[in-house]
């Protein structure tokens, strides 16, 4: 059985290298930290009068907000960069979100079930 600290201790997010040549170059793609999926699963309801809605505005730019990174898995972007990352090319962003996808285990199913609830 694993330890606490063999837990704690193990590195578990993944990366993966992406190429984006809308970009001129590659990016690397981390997957997300439990804290970052509720994060991003949060961002997309808003609530007015008791009414949850799901708003899935600038979903892409989010993901990839929280997945792009540097060697050292630092994030390149913060939340205020969304906005400007969502007006970048929809074909660039979705390489990175498919990867960033894949490597944090949301499925499709994972989004229609956002969208449903």
């Amino acid at each position: 059985m694993l330890t606490r600290k063999q837990i704690l201790e193990c590195a578990d997010i993944p990366t993966e290298i992406v190429k984006v040549p809308e970009w001129g170059g590659e990016v690397l793609v981390k997957g997300l930290t439990g804290a970052e999926r509720d994060w991003l699963e949060m961002s997309v309801y808003t609530e007015k009068n008791s009414d949850t809605k799901t708003n899935m505005k600038n979903f892409r730019a989010k993901l990839a907000s929280l997945s792009i990174c540097d060697e050292k898995k630092e994030r390149l972007f913060t939340e205020k960069d969304i906005e400007v990352l969502s007006g970048k090319s929809a074909i660039a962003l979705q390489r990175v979100f498919d990867v960033a996808q894949k490597l944090s285990g949301l499925t499709p199913e994972d989004a229609d079930a956002l969208v449903k609830n």
